[in-house]
């Protein structure tokens, strides 16, 4: 247990958990949508393409989101 005034290292382990998790789902829901996409136009290998791109740029996204909020919390902390 971390002692009183600091952050828990479980809380960062389990932030660092949730980046990483959130950037799988991102990628892997964008690539899906691509291939289902691409499946029902007929217009392989595009769409598919263009999903993981979004997927991976909406995963960038919320690890510059998550990035932010950490540093934010440690500048409130001091």
């Amino acid at each position: 247990m971390a002692p009183a005034g600091q952050a828990s290292p479980w809380r960062a382990l389990g932030d660092l958990a949730h980046v990483g998790f959130a950037f799988v789902v991102a990628t892997a829901l964008g690539l899906g949508a691509g291939y289902y996409a691409d499946r029902w136009l007929g217009s392989n290998p595009w769409l598919t393409l263009v999903g993981l791109g979004l997927g991976i740029a909406a995963g960038f996204v919320n690890f510059f989101r998550s990035i932010r909020a950490a540093q934010q919390d440690e500048n409130d902390a001091r």
